[in-house]
């Protein structure tokens, strides 16, 4: 049960989360800002530690402008907010909130709650992956960011995406040395898409931009590639020292040091799962999402999805569906909005969802995926479940729905319960069945969404609770 006096909860403050406390603080308001990270930006934004010599300029490229409005708008709502870095909501009990900070528990009550938890790496794993010195492109940024270093000295960037031109382009404007970028998507694909990226002439600009910067400075681009292998340097520490792919022009090989990777993103979608929320089948993002309506209100009343954790569309589209949210929050609790705004916010994000259809028509989902990993591929590194595992557990137990492969091998079963593992094993599964990979299902989010210890302290609630 809820309480009058209980505070509108955020949870993320990416740009989704910040302008919904924006938004909220505006109309007389005081959120709770919840964030797993020290510093409010999210991954796109995200912030150095202080003391950090590098510009924003030099951080975020030509986002530097939206990253300094968003984190000066966070700075100007210190004294506003409840705001808790440094926190994770690892469980969900009715309108409780459990969380974590510095190994202490607390829970807190809500009376609203906007869940702007982003994105992360959509992981296909190629032969080699868990070796020392292979990140996905989400980590590979976060190093350049917030640490102010790179993965490697030879650096190769694969997969597809517009992260793969982003993260490309931060490193060698960082003077990282990046020796190659291997692009799953071929020229066709991006041809193809051109007539709609037209439509979006600042977002196709800035992509034209990074592959020119990456040309300028003699990196070499290489489309329609097949990942086949990353080998070990024979070192004492086993670290990749090579990369194999395949392309229109045969097998090709290149020594490096390190391998970013990843094939777009995917959206992070646990805590509206435990929330309750109703799910159904992206066809655009090939995955199930929570449903909400246009204003982000999801199927459980008081709860609203924004951002890139409801469907990932970008930070620009975060910003706008933050705000949107917190208006139907507004709306909701019976405070007066500005109904044209609302209009005009809905009216933008139908336009970024546009774009997000020519983005995935230029980089395209790898359709034979699937059918070419090795029954050896490792899927599951937490639990060293293989492809091979999973399509015995469906040929010889009958698993044609992902949790019961779960239960039947354990594939998802591990720390990060799946949320690295659970896009490729719903491909295996699908193609070793022999269905729709929408059929299949989802794995079921569990508490704690994120590895606690068994160490943490007890502290006060707030609120009386369920």
């Amino acid at each position: 049960m809820t309480r009058a006096a209980d505070p509108p909860v955020i949870v993320g403050a990416g740009p989704a989360g910040v302008r919904a406390a924006q938004t909220l603080v505006a109309h007389g308001l005081r959120p709770v800002l919840i964030d797993e990270a020290p510093r409010a930006g999210g991954q796109i934004y995200r912030q150095p530690p202080p003391g950090f010599v590098r510009s924003q300029r030099a951080l975020y490229g030509f986002e530097a402008g939206r990253a300094g409005a968003v984190h000066r708008a966070m700075d100007a709502l210190q004294p506003l907010v409840d705001h808790r870095p440094g926190t994770l909501v690892w469980a969900v009990q009715g309108a409780r909130l459990h969380l974590l900070h510095d190994g202490r528990a607390s829970q807190i009550d809500h009376a609203g709650l906007v869940v702007a938890t982003g994105a992360t790496d959509r992981v296909l794993p190629f032969p080699g992956w868990t070796l020392p010195g292979v990140y996905t492109l989400g980590a590979a940024q976060v190093a350049l960011k917030y640490q102010g270093c790179a993965i490697g000295s030879r650096v190769v960037l694969a997969g597809t995406g517009p992260l793969l031109y982003l993260v490309a382009h931060q490193y060698a404007r960082a003077g990282a040395g990046v020796v190659a970028v291997l692009d799953g998507a071929t020229l066709a694909d991006q041809r193809a898409a051109l007539p709609a990226l037209l439509r979006a002439p600042t977002a196709l600009t800035k992509g034209l931009i990074y592959r020119a910067s990456l040309i300028v400075r003699g990196v070499p681009v290489h489309q329609g590639t097949r990942l086949l292998r990353a080998s070990s340097s024979g070192d004492a520490g086993e670290r990749v020292g090579a990369i194999t792919w395949r392309d229109a022009r045969g097998e090709h090989t290149l020594d490096c040091d390190a391998i970013g990777f990843g094939h777009a993103l995917r959206s992070e979608t646990q805590l509206a799962d435990l929330l309750g929320c109703e799910f159904g089948w992206d066809t655009l993002q090939r995955a199930h999402l929570p449903l909400r309506d246009a204003a982000g209100r999801s199927s459980v009343p008081g709860i609203y999805l924004a951002g890139d954790g409801a469907a990932v569309r970008g930070a620009d589209a975060a910003e706008l569906a933050g705000e949107r949210a917190a208006l139907a929050l507004l709306a909701d609790r019976g405070i007066a909005v500005d109904t044209g705004r609302a209009a005009d916010l809905e009216r933008q994000l139908h336009q970024q969802t546009r774009l997000r259809q020519a983005m995935e028509r230029a980089f395209p989902f790898p359709p034979d995926w699937a059918a070419q990993a090795p029954d050896e591929l490792l899927l599951c590194r937490c639990e060293e479940i293989t492809a091979g595992q999973l399509r015995q557990a469906a040929r010889e137990a009958g698993a044609d729905e992902l949790n019961r492969a779960k239960a039947l091998c354990r594939v998802g079963m591990g720390r990060c319960q799946g949320r690295y593992c659970g896009a490729a094993a719903a491909e295996v599964l699908a193609h070793a069945v022999g269905v729709p990979i929408a059929q299949v299902g989802r794995l079921r989010a569990q508490a704690p969404v994120r590895p606690v210890p068994f160490s943490m302290a007890v502290g006060p609630s707030e609120g009386p609770g369920p």
